[in-house]
């Protein structure tokens, strides 16, 4: 089984309303909580470790999982409150106004965290959560813990706006991207991690020399790139498609590339040491599979397997 682990949220989705003014309807959501929904619907065993709230927005984000298949066994159980992100959309981009104070996902301690079962064999990191104390904490101290023997992507989906301290965030992500075998940028994550005006592809060596397999630079419309250790790079198109908005595309990119991994046969760690390139074309594909179908709807509604195009 996958286990992610991180936010789950809900998201309050502009529309319209009879009064001519809009409202905001409430969406399951979060990244992580994105990515585990979509291999649930891929057919991928996945399970989410999360703070879960027993409020009403926690009862509709459990109902969720269930309904894509998503195991909730080691979800946190807590009578904090769900975390609401109010997004407003603007030419199909998505900026976000987060209600997150003591919530039930950002107060979880390291002593919360759970033993994990064996039939755990690899854990997707990233979001809020990795940012956001003392949630983050305990998040590194699970992988530290756990993730030895395990298959590791992250994906940090960096916001500088929940960073309240720029030093103490790069020690903790520095320390888990050092245990991670996958590691998931966008150009502006990039920007960020390895300022400078050095090549991208020189700034990616640096990154892999710290430990990873594998780095994934995803361009939105622009496609993807992946970067092997061995020094081989694999570049794949985004998938034409008309953009409703692209809420959760990049959670589902991610699911898609776990997917195809684990149906490869190479979500493991030394699999993913040895990854040839056309194995990750493979997975950058479905990937981008994926995220085209996500980008096509409101809100974050990834696919089912039945849904992906040819």
């Amino acid at each position: 089984m996958i286990l992610c682990c991180g936010e789950a949220l809900i998201d309050m989705i502009p529309a319209p309303t009879d009064r001519g003014r809009d409202g905001f309807v409430p969406y399951p959501g979060g990244a992580v909580f994105n990515t585990a929904i979509a291999l649930g619907r891929l057919g991928v065993p996945a399970g989410l470790l999360t703070g879960l709230s027993r409020d009403l927005f926690g009862a509709q984000l459990a109902a969720a999982l269930h309904d894509s298949g998503v195991d909730t066994a080691l979800a946190i159980r807590t009578d904090r409150p769900t975390t609401l992100a109010f997004v407003e959309l603007a030419h199909g981009d998505a900026r976000y106004h987060f209600f997150d104070e003591n919530s039930a996902g950002r107060m979880l301690e390291p002593a919360d965290m759970p033993d994990l079962p064996d039939h755990v064999t690899s854990l997707f990191l990233g979001g809020i959560s990795l940012a956001c104390e003392p949630g983050a904490d305990a998040y590194a101290a699970l992988l530290a813990r756990a993730g030895e023997a395990r298959a590791v992507m992250i994906d940090p989906n960096i916001r500088p706006g929940f960073i309240a301290d720029a030093a103490r965030y790069r020690q903790r992500l520095a320390a888990m991207l050092a245990r991670a075998d996958i590691v998931k940028l966008s150009g502006e994550d990039l920007d960020w991690l390895a300022p400078g005006d050095d090549p991208e592809a020189a700034r990616i060596a640096r990154l892999l020399a710290r430990g990873p397999a594998l780095a994934i630079v995803t361009r939105g419309g622009d496609g993807a790139t992946a970067y092997l250790t061995g020094g081989s790079v694999v570049s794949v198109p985004a998938r034409a498609t008309r953009i409703v908005d692209t809420v959760g595309a990049g959670d589902t990119f991610n699911a898609g590339v776990l997917a195809k991994l684990a149906a490869l046969g190479l979500l493991t760690r030394p699999a993913l040491r040895q990854l040839d390139p056309e194995a990750a074309r493979a997975a950058l594909t479905l990937g981008a599979r994926a995220a085209a179908v996500t980008v096509s709807r409101p809100g974050a509604d990834p696919p089912w397997a039945a849904d992906l195009p040819d």
